[in-house]
């Protein structure tokens, strides 16, 4: 073999290679022997690789579909990759550092992720890891189909594509910041789709090398932050999914440091104490947190502080402090007390790995003693659930048609051989640029190669032909990050991208077979942000106007939320859900979507509504052209809860005009009659409404209400006006009445009112309603 190979399985692993399993990677890692004739046989394993996924795609109690979720920097990405690692793809060494799961160049340099993507990652566990399971099973192989999410409020909708496709959430809080305003977001979103969650207090080793915080005070710390999620999963938990709330004692909850690839649940430390103290796991568990005390004089557990000096809290003692002292003992390189402490844990290190020192030492020693892939991999596997068991409940919130039908059932049963029924929540732009793959989830019956589908569209209604299409399946892939590898079939209960349908899907759909012609489509995602900020786009080459629209059709593809309209005066309006949504998506129509060509982009374009304050003085009347008809009209302010009914779209333009009467005469007390005759025509102006210190940090939560069209630059502003410390997050939340008349000249409301019709091209200047009262 040429010197040029590489000769290692770390070396093969930095080239992106995939050995056949986890556990024998940890197996050669260990002892580091890995040498010329295996790195062939992985090498030549390459090529079963899919096959292996695929292979495992067939065992619906070993699969977990689930996304990870976070508000922004809490450390999702970089948490996901020590799960990469351990399943092969990347090297133990860089988890937490690449990011694997952010693939696009601009989530690199900003830091954030903006795109969710999945990645199927197989896992063979071993018969220990696996003796306190009580689900079904199908032997010790596993597949974790895991899609990365976004955190930032304005890509929210990413998150929900993510939700609608998985069965569980991890759900990674920072343990200093708290649980904070998109934590409640995205918990909200995923408890809405029956989304089971898990949570991961993360970024401990602030606790220890930055912030150097007590035992006690990190408990406390660490306890209001899993109160605080569990108040919200109370608040949003759906009686078919029982408890959601999550406990460290039931191992429902992890601690973890992504950045250094380490983490544990109190499931590790029971299993080391239990022996010990002559208990059983399960109740060792329960004495690691709460108010449980050990005094090691007396040798006795108590309910209560002794007052003790040497009695602690059971997390406290057995749990942080342990750690604490292997992050010092590496930290100041005390290597003498440093390996008798590793060998009484039994954590082995390599020769190469004990020449490290400081914090490169402390990082290998924690990964090996505490790696984070084990502590949530068994937390995903016990404690999420697989499609078999999660689609059981999840049917009523997915399938639009009736519970009993054929469908349903297929869909509860998560039945390989019913009709297909597939959900794509999102297209993902392919390499070529002009082309995308459909992602989504197979819930019911089978897709392959080659088979023949029936689109049904978000406006799809059964029985009618709008937005149905019939179109075969090109190619079926599994989704891997950067890469994509290409399968014959892919059978319910796991996720799968696919070529060939771009044309007739524009975000998301319903594929069933083409025959099934009687199936309903699986229901719409519902947002929990909307596309409110505007920007007007036009070609600055004149020529480039059929690549910019073009351009706005494949924008409209790549995004579950942004939407390309073309208004009356032909002006292009992309709309996004916030400043940094909007920046995202105008640099992907220029770079991506029209091949560099140059735009110019409007000034945001913030949408305005005329609204009525009281009852017209007077009846107005006006004669049809031919003169034979005339309309009577009033003006007259909407009742309370009326605009929330028509937001719901419980009322509506196109409602028949009987069912519309009754609800408003019997709702919002109007007339019977008139009900049938209708016609839907400081500095930034902020106003705080809420301040709260987060408890036992210097950090405030401020919620203000701000209006959309001053909120352009304010993430800037205020970073510049408070050196870098306060960090904005913008949701669109409602409608307001402007304070200024834009009847009278110099006023807010009127340059805003004249800045419209400018740009509509109307006349700028407003008739006064008296001149028109003259004339009548």
């Amino acid at each position: 073999m040429s010197s040029s190979y590489p000769t290692t399985v770390d070396d093969w692993r930095r080239r992106g290679s995939r050995p056949r399993r986890a556990a024998e990677v940890a197996t050669l890692n260990r002892t580091g022997d890995g040498d010329h004739d295996w790195t062939v046989a992985t090498l030549n394993r390459q090529g079963r690789a899919a096959e292996e996924l695929r292979r495992i795609m067939d065992y619906k109690h070993n699969i977990r579909n689930m996304s990870v979720i976070a508000h922004v920097d809490h450390g999702k990405s970089t948490l996901t990759d020590s799960l990469v690692a351990a399943a092969g793809i990347i090297a133990q060494e860089v988890a937490g550092d690449v990011r694997m799961t952010d693939t696009r160049a601009d989530e690199a340099e900003r830091g954030i992720t903006i795109k969710s993507t999945g990645i199927s990652l197989y896992y063979e566990m071993t018969d220990e890891a696996l003796k306190g399971f009580k689900g079904e099973r199908n032997g010790n192989e596993y597949l974790i189909n895991l899609i990365d999410s976004p955190g930032h409020v304005d890509f929210s909708s990413e998150v929900t594509a993510a939700l609608r496709i998985t069965d569980g959430a991890l759900v990674v809080v920072d343990c200093i910041e708290g649980v904070c305003v998109q934590t409640e977001t995205v918990l909200r979103q995923a408890l809405g789709e029956r989304i089971r969650p898990v949570l991961t207090v993360n970024k401990m080793d602030r606790c220890f090398l930055e912030l150097q915080v007590d035992g006690e005070e990190a408990y406390q710390t660490f306890q209001r932050v899993i109160e605080n999620a569990n108040v919200i999963m109370a608040t949003y938990e759906d009686p078919l999914l029982g408890d959601v709330m999550v406990y460290p004692e039931k191992g429902t909850v992890a601690f973890s440091a992504g950045l250094h690839g380490w983490a544990f649940t109190l499931t590790n430390f029971a299993k080391m104490y239990a022996s010990k103290f002559g208990v059983d796991e399960s109740k060792m568990m329960e004495r690691l947190w709460g108010e449980n005390y050990f005094d090691p004089k007396t040798k006795k557990w108590t309910t209560k502080n002794t007052g003790s000096p040497s009695c602690q809290r059971g997390f406290v003692q057995f749990c942080y402090e342990p750690i604490k002292m292997i992050i010092n003992t590496c930290m100041n390189d005390q290597k003498d007390k440093l390996w008798p402490m590793l060998s009484k844990l039994g954590v082995t290190m390599k020769s190469e790995e004990k020449e490290l020192m400081g914090k490169a030492l402390m990082k290998r020693v924690m990964q090996n003693w505490l790696p984070a892939a084990t502590a949530l991999l068994e937390m995903m596997i016990f404690h999420l659930p697989s499609p078999h068991t999660a689609q059981k409940y999840r049917v009523e919130n997915l399938y639009e048609g009736p519970l009993d039908d054929v469908y349903a059932n297929s869909i509860r049963n998560c039945d390989p051989d019913g009709p297909l029924m597939l959900y794509v929540s999102k297209m993902i732009p392919a390499s070529d640029k002009g082309r995308f793959f459909a992602f989504g989830r197979v819930f019911s019956g089978k897709v392959s190669t080659g088979l023949k589908v029936r689109i049904m569209g978000p406006n799809y209604v059964p029985g009618e032909k709008k937005d149905l299409y019939v179109k075969s399946v090109q190619r079926t892939v599994i989704w891997m990050g950067k890469k994509q590898e290409t399968v014959e079939d892919v059978p319910c209960g796991n996720t799968v991208a696919m070529v060939g349908l771009d044309q007739f899907i524009t975000k998301n759909a319903t594929l069933t077979n083409e025959k099934e012609v009687d199936a309903h489509p699986i229901r719409a995602m519902k947002f929990s942000v909307s596309p409110v900020v505007r920007v007007a786009v036009q070609c600055k080459v004149a020529s480039d106007l059929p690549k910019l629209v073009e351009g706005l059709k494949r924008l409209a593809k790549s995004d579950p939320m942004v939407v390309c309209t073309i208004e009356e005066s032909g002006e292009h309006i992309i709309a996004g859900a916030g400043e940094l949504h909007l920046e995202i998506c105008l640099k992907d129509l220029q770079d991506d979507f029209m091949g560099g060509a140059e735009i110019i982009v409007s000034d945001p374009v913030v949408s305005f509504r005329e609204t009525v304050l009281e009852k017209s003085s007077r009846t107005v009347m006006s004669k049809s052209p031919n003169k034979h008809n005339r309309l009577y009209m009033e003006a007259r302010p909407m009742e309370d809860g009326l605009a929330e009914a028509i937001d719901d779209g419980r009322i509506g333009p196109r409602d028949d005009p009987k069912v519309r009467g009754k609800i408003l005469a019997e709702e919002f007390g109007w007339d019977k009659d008139l009900a049938k005759k209708i016609c839907v025509l400081n500095q930034r102006r902020g106003h705080v409404f809420e301040e709260m210190q987060r408890p036992g940090t210097p950090l405030y939560n401020i919620k203000a209400y701000l209006p959309v069209v001053e909120s352009f630059g304010f993430s800037g502003a205020l970073r510049a006006s408070t050196s870098g410390q306060a960090f904005p997050q913008a949701v669109f939340d409602h409608w307001d009445m402007m304070s200024s008349d834009p009847l009278e000249a110099g006023s807010q409301a009127s340059t805003l009112v004249a800045q419209i019709r400018k740009r509509k091209g109307l006349k700028e200047q407003m008739t006064p309603l008296s001149e028109f009262e003259d004339k009548l």
